[in-house]
C-alpha cells in the first residue's frame, strides 16, 4: 500500500466535518496507547515482587519505553510517510496492546524488558508520531490545537483505565490485567486507525534533495515545505531541539521522581481531602497535563508560539519553585504538582506546531519524529541521572534547582532568540504575534 491510497486527493469534496473526524479518530488512537506510560506505577510493586527483581532494575522496562518510543521517531514519521497512516498506526496500537499481551506471560525481567519496554516502546512511537503529524497537516489553521488535542488524549487517556486497571490488579493479578486489557487496546486503536486518511495535498513523500538553509526561507508555506535533510542543517531546529530537551529534562524529573521525593518530604503516607495525597496528586497531574496541551496549543495560535512559550515554560519554573518552598504541605504538595504539570504538558502542543509553521507539511511526520528524540533525551537527564544528582548530594534541592534553571533558559531562549530567528524566516503559516 502507498500512501497516495490513503490520501484525500485535492480535487476530492471534503466536508468540513472531514477533518475534525481526523482529529477524533486520532485522539482515540492516543487514549489507546497511553495507559503503557501511565498506569505504569500501578504495576511496579506487584511485578517486581514476581520476578524478584529491586525497583531500579524494574524501571529500566520504563526508560526502555520512553527511549525506543522516541529514537526510533525519524524511521517511524517516514514510514508513516510512505505508508499512509491507516497502515502504520494500526501497525503501531496492535504493537502497543500485544506488549501487554507478551508482558503477561514473561518469565524473566530480560523479557519483559523485550515485551513491554521495547515492543510497547516501538508501537507507541509510530502512533504518537503519527498522528502528531497527521494532524499538524489537516489544520494548518489551528495546528496549536490541534497538537494539542491530540496530546491530550495521551496525557489524559489513562484516566478511563487508572481505577479499573487497578481493581482488575486486585482482583485477578496483574498478569491477567496485561492480557486483558493488551487486547482491548489493541482492538479499540486498530478499528479507530481504520478511518484515517492523510489530508488533502501531494501524495508521495518527497526526496530529501540536499538544500541550503537559506532556501528554508523560501519553501515553508502551508503547501509544501522542504525536506528533513534541510531541516536538519537549519540553526532554528536545533535551537528547538535544544529547548525541547530542556523542558523534557523538568517534566520527566518530576514524572520518574515524584513517588521518590514525595517519600523523603514525609508526604506519601498523608492523606488531603480524606484520600492519600500521592495517589491524588498523580490523578490531578494526569488531568492538567492533558488539558494544557489544548488549551496552550489554542492559546499560540492566538498570541504566537515563542509568546506563549515563555508564558508556559515560566509558569512551571515558578510553580516547581514554590512546590520546593511549601515541599512539607500536603495540600500544597497536591495542588501544585497540577500546576507543574500544566506548565510542561503544552511542549507537546507547542513543539510541533511551532516546527510545521517553520519548516512545512512536506515532511512533517518525518521533521516531528526527528524533534521528538529530545524527549528520549529528557528522559536520560530527568530520568537516572537526575536520580544519580541526588543520590551523591542527597539533596532534593539540587535537583529541582536544575529543572527550574531549565524552564527558565528554554524560556528565555523562545523570546530572545527563537522568535527573532524565526521572524527572519518568511513563512505562510507565521504565529508571531
Amino acid at each position: 500500500m502507498s500512501i497516495s491510497s490513503e490520501t484525500i486527493g485535492p480535487q476530492a469534496a471534503i466536508s468540513p466535518a472531514t477533518r475534525w473526524v481526523q482529529l477524533g479518530l486520532g485522539l482515540l488512537c492516543m487514549v489507546a496507547i497511553s495507559s503503557p506510560q501511565y498506569v505504569w506505577a500501578l504495576f511496579t510493586k506487584p511485578i517486581g515482587g514476581a520476578l524478584g527483581v529491586s525497583a531500579a532494575t524494574l524501571q529500566v522496562t520504563f526508560s526502555l519505553l520512553i527511549v525506543l518510543q522516541t529514537f526510533f521517531s525519524p524511521v517511524q514519521g517516514w514510514l508513516v510517510d510512505r505508508f499512509g497512516p491507516r497502515l502504520l498506526i494500526a501497525a503501531g496500537t496492535a504493537l502497543s496492546g500485544l506488549s501487554w499481551v507478551l508482558a503477561a506471560y514473561a518469565g524473566s525481567i530480560a523479557t519483559f524488558y523485550l515485551s513491554y519496554g521495547l515492543v510497547g516502546g516501538i508501537g507507541t512511537g509510530i502512533v504518537y508520531i503519527g498522528v502528531v503529524g497527521q494532524m499538524v497537516r489537516w489544520f494548518p489553521d489551528h495546528r496549536g490545537l490541534a497538537a494539542g488535542t491530540v496530546a491530550a488524549g495521551y496525557g489524559m487517556g489513562a484516566i478511563l483505565t487508572t481505577f479499573p486497571i487497578s481493581a482488575s490488579i486486585e482482583a485477578a493479578g496483574w498478569r491477567t490485567t496485561l492480557l486483558e486489557y493488551g487486547l482491548i487496546f489493541g482492538v479499540v486503536g486498530v478499528v479507530a486507525a481504520q478511518g484515517l486518511r492523510s489530508p488533502p495535498g501531494p501524495s508521495s513523500p518527497s526526496r530529501n534533495v540536499r538544500r541550503s538553509a537559506s532556501e528554508i526561507e523560501t519553501n515553508t508555506g502551508a503547501g509544501t515545505g522542504v525536506g528533513t535533510g534541510a531541516m536538519l542543517r537549519s540553526p532554528v531546529f536545533w535551537l528547538m531541539f535544544a529547548m525541547m530537551s530542556l523542558m523534557s529534562t523538568s517534566g520527566l524529573m518530576v514524572t520518574s521522581q515524584i513517588g521518590n521525593f514525595a517519600a523523603d518530604f514525609g508526604i506519601a503516607k498523608m492523606t488531603v481531602w480524606g484520600l492519600a495525597a500521592l495517589p491524588l496528586a498523580l490523578t490531578i497531574d494526569r488531568f492538567t497535563n492533558g488539558l494544557t496541551r489544548p488549551f496552550f496549543g489554542w492559546l499560540s495560535d492566538r498570541i504566537g508560539r515563542e509568546n506563549t512559550m515563555f508564558m508556559a515554560f515560566s509558569l512551571e519554573a515558578a510553580a516547581m519553585a514554590a512546590w520546593l518552598l511549601t515541599r512539607t504541605d500536603p495540600v500544597f504538595f497536591v495542588l501544585l504538582s497540577g500546576v507543574v504539570f500544566f506548565g510542561w504538558g503544552e511542549i507537546f502542543s507547542l513543539f510541533p506546531s511551532t516546527l510545521t509553521d517553520t519548516f512545512g507539511v512536506k515532511d512533517a511526520t518525518r521533521n516531528y519524529g526527528c524533534l521528538y528524540i529530545a524527549q528520549g533525551i529528557g528522559s536520560i537527564f530527568g530520568g537516572p541521572l537526575a536520580s544519580v544528582l541526588h543520590d551523591r548530594t542527597g539533596d532534593w534541592g539540587i535537583v529541582f534547582g536544575v529543572a527550574i534553571g531549565a524552564d527558565l533558559t528554554a524560556a528565555v531562549l523562545a523570546i530572545l532568540v527563537l522568535k527573532p530567528m524565526r521572524r527572519r524566516m518568511p513563512m505562510a503559516q507565521d504565529r508571531h504575534t
